[in-house]
């Protein structure tokens, strides 16, 4: 996020001065790491719990649209860095891999097929295919079919529109050319307190985590762009717009093998339905990834817990995030969300051998020694104020500024970094008005032409946008190019951001 929103403000304003203030001493070593996500890039084309079934019978589509419009959006702006030479290594980041819904027994197959024609009917989503022929399922999903009893029936939602997304090699690529541009970058630095200026200013307090050195940054604008340490980092900043908002850290851990023989026979991102009564975003998938020009499988996630707000973080980030004005919020959580807490409690139960169990209820050929456990992320979901309930547990993103637009910082994790582009694009809305509805327009629509437009509801437009996109990205083949992506195999978190007119400032 930190890093499409400075690149973003390069090219709006390229004589702006720009300071990334990174805690870490390497860029995206957190979230943004390949290792801590599933890099699906989210688009809601394999998702189910973005296209839910209605009481009539019906599939709810809302969501899954407006996740791909955002997706939209973030892909045309990539283009467009690649056409510039923004980003100069496309394969490092951006790989075809079918994107999959897969699911067992006669009661949700109904449902996939009607799922696929409520789908197909949008131009998003029109290559969505249904399949439900267990000879098609064993050609393209080998070794998910290897050793299936296909007595119970099983169907796919399978579209080649999906990509692997290397996150941090993307974000390396933008914070490099914010660098080259001018952008001043401070590795093994650490944000330690934000104040307003009596002239509307913000000193940034700045911690050199190497030699302990402090040093002030004044800046016009800061956007806290932390990862999970954003929440604390808004609290010092005491606006009124963070008060209430708590945060409630889950760890992510996945099951992961690069042997050659398994990845070979299974080429596709494959999510499934959540257990009952787990959350959605413990919706199991086997992942194609694509890391240094390796093929990886990702099997996952399995819930961890940390009260760390960072996967480097602190034991002590959940407990001194507790204020008053938020304590209502936590209780309010805490008391209405028992089934995540039984779900944390029976993840955390978990042996190895019964993570690879649940491995092979998507693949029954599974053996336990060719896996190994693999620690992601840690994700802070958004504990929401809320009138009457104390508080709510989101499971999106949320975007925070201040009234006057001097600060601004964002909250939680999913539906992931594929919707980067448009909630930066709202932050510059919010906090640059003036200029995001003058002199910032032309441009931005030369780099997102759709900008504003909903595609879904202009397929022309669409066709148009999504022709050049995949141009421009190498994306022309589909399952043939992440075939070739896949075969060639081995290659032989951010902190605050500040922008100012004079005196360095920092984004990060």
């Amino acid at each position: 996020m930190s890093a499409t929103l400075g690149a973003l403000l390069r090219l709006m304003e390229p004589d702006w001065s720009i300071t990334l203030i990174e805690r870490l001493d390497a860029a995206a070593a957190e979230s943004s790491d390949p290792w801590n996500n599933a890099g699906t890039g989210h688009s809601a084309l394999c998702e189910l719990n973005y296209t839910p079934e209605n009481p009539d019978g019906s599939i709810d589509i809302t969501k899954a649209v407006h996740v791909n419009e955002q997706f939209q959006v973030s892909r045309q702006f990539w283009a467009h860095a690649v056409d510039r030479g923004v980003l100069t290594d496309v394969r490092s980041f951006l790989n075809p891999v079918p994107h999959v819904s897969y699911v067992q027994g006669a009661e949700r197959v109904d449902y996939l097929r009607k799922r696929r024609d409520a789908l197909a009917a949008n131009p998003l989503f029109a290559t969505t295919e249904f399949i439900n022929d267990p000879d098609e399922f064993a050609r393209r999903l080998p070794f998910m079919a290897a050793k299936r009893d296909f007595s119970e029936p099983v169907a796919l939602n399978w579209t080649t529109d999906g990509t692997d997304i290397d996150f941090g090699s993307l974000s390396k690529q933008l914070i490099g050319f914010g660098v080259r541009s001018g952008t001043t970058a401070m590795f093994g630095h650490e944000v330690r307190d934000l104040t307003k200026q009596s002239d509307g200013s913000w000193t940034v307090k700045v911690r050199n985590r190497r030699t302990g050195v402090t040093r002030k940054i004044n800046a016009k604008f800061v956007f806290v762009g932390a990862g999970g340490d954003a929440l604390p980092l808004l609290q010092k900043s005491g606006i009124a717009e963070a008060k209430g908002y708590g945060g409630f850290p889950v760890g992510g851990q996945f099951l992961r093998t690069d042997n050659p023989a398994i990845t070979a026979g299974h080429r596709a991102k494959v999510y499934g339905f959540p257990p009952l009564g787990a959350p959605p975003m413990s919706a199991p998938h086997l992942d194609t990834r694509i890391i240094t020009g390796r093929p990886w499988l990702l099997f996952g996630p399995f819930a961890g817990w940390s009260p760390k707000f960072l996967k480097h973080g602190h034991v002590t980030d959940l407990p001194l995030s507790v204020k008053p004005h938020n304590l209502a919020s936590m209780l309010g959580v805490g008391l209405s969300q028992i089934s995540l807490v039984n779900y944390l409690i029976g993840q955390l139960r978990l042996s190895e051998g019964d993570r690879v169990d649940a491995l092979r209820e998507f693949a029954p050929s599974a053996v336990d020694a060719d896996w190994e456990l693999s620690v992601a992320g840690q994700r802070v979901q958004v504990i929401k104020p809320a009138k009457g309930k104390g508080g709510t547990l989101e499971f999106g993103t949320t975007a925070i500024s201040a009234a006057d637009g001097t600060v601004a910082g964002l909250l939680g994790a999913s539906p992931g970094a594929s919707t980067a582009v448009p909630a930066m694009l709202e932050v510059m809305r919010r906090c640059f008005g003036d200029r995001y509805d003058g002199s910032w327009q032309p441009r931005l629509k030369e780099m997102i032409p759709s900008l504003g437009v909903e595609l879904s509801h202009n397929p022309e437009l669409f066709n148009e946008v999504w022709s050049w996109g995949t141009g421009v990205l190498g994306l022309e083949s589909g399952t043939d190019a992440g075939a070739a992506a896949l075969a060639a195999g081995p290659d032989d978190s951010a902190s605050p951001a500040a922008t100012g007119d004079a005196e360095p400032a920092g984004v990060a």
